[in-house]
């Protein structure tokens, strides 16, 4: 099959809870989505309760589950926080952990050197053995272990650069709360059954369509750049997916003479996506995380700055059948439209006034 672009658009609204609020929960939305961004909880909140037909962003079913550890919160894609599913993040760790990103000259030239950083694999399993720490105590605990003063500065950076490899490799992960402060532990002590990171060429079988149950039709780079911006070696990420193709798990299709996969169990969903209409999503949203804002499918090239601002920040977007038509703020509700006006949005109006508890 040949599907459209708006056909693709169409598939992902659908599969990814926004089309009919029919999410069941943070850790179903999580496991679906492949990872929710995290790097501001709050948003993060507001991307499980808006999936749900009844949730808000503060009832607590996201701490509920990252309590029970059926929910997780490391950094996974592209180096940013994620709330990911806890029997899916092993995969997903796995493929991060496979690129060795932290094995280039470059980053190490920067951050840590290669020996610095295998003191540091052997020191975290020494200093999360016991309770939760904080980013502080972490860090002083990782020094003394590995004997390495100079990474003081590194370790107490709250970009994480150097604990990312660590959290890929499954060393580490965020703990539970202490007041307003960052914890982390082992993944090991806070996930019942933890398994440890599958082989990555195993991971890539589950984790690849995963990813394009929800944001697919896509090709093997748009997985890559949403996995490490662009960061997998090209000989294996095609591997990956030729293996696929071949056992008959993916089918390559033409979105608009592109060639990309889809899920050969999913084409007849593809076919009969129907229109979605209009969306308010929330910042971050996985939505347009998943494919990208340079995806001039769905964020018209030029309007990528009113999307994609300053300090990273991923505005909240108005969608038309899953393209981007314009943004909206939060606080006030006020509606940014790209080109003319928009149709009637009270029914999303009111599904955020209950996701952020806000009276009619």
């Amino acid at each position: 099959m040949n599907p459209t672009t708006a056909q693709v658009r169409r598939f992902r609204l659908r599969r990814q809870f926004l089309a009919d609020r029919d999410g069941d929960g943070p850790v179903g939305i999580a496991r679906r989505l492949l990872g929710v961004q995290a790097q501001v909880p709050s948003a993060a909140a507001q991307a499980v309760a808006s999936r749900t037909a009844t949730g808000t962003a503060d009832d607590g079913a996201v701490d509920a589950a990252l309590a029970a550890g059926t929910l997780v919160r490391t950094w996974a894609a592209r180096g940013t926080l994620h709330l990911l599913a806890a029997d899916q993040a092993p995969a997903l760790l796995a493929l991060l952990a496979s690129a060795r990103s932290w094995d280039k000259g470059s980053w190490q030239r920067e951050f840590a050197t290669a020996e610095q950083m295998r003191a540091l694999e052997t020191a975290v399993v020494e200093a999360l053995a016991g309770e939760p720490l904080t980013r502080e105590e972490l860090g002083a605990a990782l020094v003394a272990h590995s004997g390495h003063v100079d990474l003081s500065g590194a370790l107490g950076s709250g970009w994480g650069t150097v604990l990312k490899p660590l959290a890929w490799q499954g060393l580490l992960c965020h703990g539970p709360p202490d007041g307003r402060r960052v914890t982390f532990t082992s993944p090991a002590r806070a996930l019942p059954g933890w398994p440890g990171l599958p082989d990555p060429d195993t991971a890539a079988r589950t984790v690849i369509p995963a990813f394009l149950a929800a944001h697919g039709p896509a090709t093997p780079e748009a997985f890559d750049a949403w996995l490490l911006r662009g960061g997998t070696r090209k000989a294996r990420l095609r591997g990956w997916f030729d293996a696929l193709v071949a056992d008959g798990t993916l089918t390559r299709v033409e979105v608009d003479g592109e060639t990309r996969h889809a899920r050969t169990e999913d084409l007849d969903d593809l076919a009969a996506a129907a229109p979605v209409g209009l969306r308010l999503l929330g910042p971050f949203d996985p939505y347009v995380l998943g494919a990208g804002t340079a995806d001039p499918d769905v964020v018209p090239p030029d309007r990528r700055r009113d999307v994609s601002r300053t300090a990273g920040w991923i505005a909240p977007v108005v969608v038309d059948d899953g393209r981007v038509v314009g943004t909206w703020d939060l606080e006030d509700g006020t509606v940014s439209p790209f080109d003319g006006t928009l149709g009637d949005l009270d029914g999303e109006r009111a599904v955020w006034r209950r996701v952020l508890r806000r009276p009619g």
